[in-house]
């Protein structure tokens, strides 16, 4: 039987007390326990011999834990007394490594034909449940065990039903199918939407979960039963040792992007960098295992992982409250699927013979799932605050800081696509220079935050007369333009006349005297000059002198040149 996974991960909140508590002292053993005896001294007994019952006086009620734990070949003596049920198919349930040889003998026969194998069902860590069919005329069978090494963990045999033991390996299959299903297409949606974005955060979601739907499969041992994953049934508990370790660089370079270490907190950005390659050097250490390091390899693993963990929800966590949402995503997952993982772990070490029960196999697949959801929000959660950033940033890019309308450059970009929209589909086009009236005296009678105020006191005038279609912005200065969409110099000029007395009407106050504004109105309108973009700001801006010249604080109209 295969090791236990280097991942022995642990999560350090109290909350999941209650539930590594629940998961790990919960359930039951299966099946029924019947009466086992091993035969000592005789290791080159012959199927005949052992199965005529001639060495039944050599069987003994001593432990066969130092056979299997040499790797000795050794044969066992099944008896139940217990009553088979006869509208059932009994079988003999034997829980071993996938690499175990076992071949079983109904008692009383020659020992040429052993008992016909009805089912597998993959364990957890390796391990595998191997049901034989047993005769209705004996209660009495024996196993001959062959260990592929040393170390390989010892034999249980139970007896049960087949129909039984086919119903729960179907479920145990079921849900590690679709946990693997679901990993999966989680990772292969964030590897196309990595193709389309290039964000770093998708190509390493999708590594993380590609790795962790392929530790699962393994350490489950439903991946050594299915195509293409049963390539590595060889190499048993190196397949999730592997992809623990890689899944777990991979964790580490997700977790820095995810909390956006490289803005919160620089420094353990760096350190995720190394823990990421000390566990690809964590990956390669496995082939140290094949000339004899195994126990240090897998002891400096379990102190490398339980670390890592408690690091992460550490840092995870002083992200969080240093105003990173996303992180918090990421720790909620990490905390879930850590504390399943170490209750998993808890369990398979305290209770070996429950890898079948429900809490041990259910909570370890759906706690993966539901953390690849989480942290899925996290980084919707991530790109929506991204998006909200970039909008904020380009809106302050197109916005007069001062007045709050459009600047220079965003003014005339509007107005050549007003321009272009209005030319297709033939209709008009007006502009309006506003300039304010005395503004250098302003200045330098009151200073300059006497006039910032008057440049701002006067964009609430001026917009309570424009349409939503209509913009404004600032063109210089005290210059101010505004563009009115689908209006001819019928249109524009009584909007311009009553932002004329709007503005009038202002009194900036907080400067000593009250200050009085007027401004002068420049009207250029597309219909009347067939002109347009920046053509109509120069025929405005040539009207606004005019009505100056005129004596302020009125509208001027430009017309056009006579032939």
């Amino acid at each position: 039987m295969g090791r236990l996974p280097l991942s022995a991960r642990a999560a350090t909140f109290q909350c999941v007390l209650a539930l590594l508590a629940s998961l790990v002292l919960s359930g039951r053993a299966l099946g029924i326990s019947p009466e086992i005896q091993v035969l000592e001294a005789t290791p080159d007994a012959t199927a005949s011999e052992v199965a005529s019952g001639s060495l039944d006086s050599r069987f003994t009620g001593t432990s066969f834990r130092e056979h299997a734990s040499r790797g000795d070949y050794f044969w066992l003596k099944i008896h139940s007394s217990a009553p088979l049920n006869t509208n059932l198919i009994p079988v003999l349930v034997v829980h071993a490594g996938m690499l175990h040889r076992m071949q079983v003998y109904a008692a009383g026969s020659n020992g040429d034909r052993p008992l016909p194998i009805a089912a597998h069902a993959a364990e957890f860590a390796g391990a595998r449940d191997t049901a034989f069919v047993l005769p209705a005329e004996s209660g009495t069978v024996y196993v001959h065990v062959e260990p592929p090494g040393a170390n390989y963990g010892i034999p249980r045999i139970s007896l049960s039903d087949l129909q039984e033991f086919l119903n729960r390996a179907a479920g145990r299959a079921r849900i590690i199918t679709l946990t693997f299903g679901a990993l999966g297409a989680m990772a292969v949606a964030s590897l196309l939407v990595w193709i389309v974005l290039a964000e770093r955060a998708f190509i390493l979601y999708f590594a993380l979960f590609a790795l962790q739907a392929l530790y699962v499969a393994y350490f489950s041992g439903q991946g050594f039963e299915w195509p293409w994953l049963s390539i590595a049934t060889p190499l048993t508990h190196y397949t999730w040792n592997v992809a623990s370790a890689l899944s777990g660089a991979a964790a580490c370079l997700f977790v820095r992007e995810m909390a956006d270490l490289r803005r919160f907190l620089p420094r353990n950005y760096k350190l995720f960098g190394w823990l990421a390659s000390a566990f690809l050097l964590l990956t390669f250490a496995n082939l140290i295992k094949l000339i004899g390091y195994e126990d240090v390899v897998n002891a400096v693993g379990n102190v490398l992982f339980l670390g890592a963990s408690l690091y992460t929800l550490i840092i995870a966590f002083v992200a969080w409250l240093r105003g990173s949402r996303s992180a918090g995503w990421f720790l909620l997952a990490w905390v879930l699927l850590e504390a399943c993982t170490i209750a998993v772990t808890v369990r398979l070490l305290l209770y070996p013979g429950l890898e079948r029960d429900g809490p041990v196999y259910y909570a370890l697949p759906l706690s993966m799932v539901a953390a690849s959801l989480l942290i899925a929000l996290g980084i919707a959660d991530r790109l929506r605050d991204q998006r909200r950033a970039l909008t904020e940033a380009e809106r302050h890019a197109q916005i007069d800081s001062l007045t709050g309308v459009l600047n220079r450059r965003s003014l005339i970009e509007r107005l050549e696509a007003a321009c272009k929209r209005a030319r297709a589909r033939g209709l008009p086009i007006s502009l309006l220079f506003i300039d304010l009236d005395h503004f250098k005296e302003i200045n330098d009678s009151y200073g300059h935050p006497a006039g910032d105020a008057c440049l701002a006191a006067i964009i609430p005038p001026i917009q309570a007369e424009l349409r939503q279609s209509d913009v404004i912005g600032r063109y210089g200065g005290e210059e101010f333009i505004v563009i009115l969409s689908s209006a001819d110099a019928a249109a524009a000029h009584p909007i311009a006349q009553r932002i004329l007395e709007r503005v009038a009407s202002v009194r900036v106050e907080g400067f000593g005297e009250p200050i009085a504004l007027t401004c002068s109105i420049g009207i250029a309108t597309s219909d009347m000059l067939g002109v347009w973009g920046e053509h109509l700001i120069a025929q405005a801006d040539a009207a606004v002198y005019a009505a100056k010249r005129s004596g302020r604080n009125r509208v001027q109209l430009a017309m056009p040149m006579a032939a």
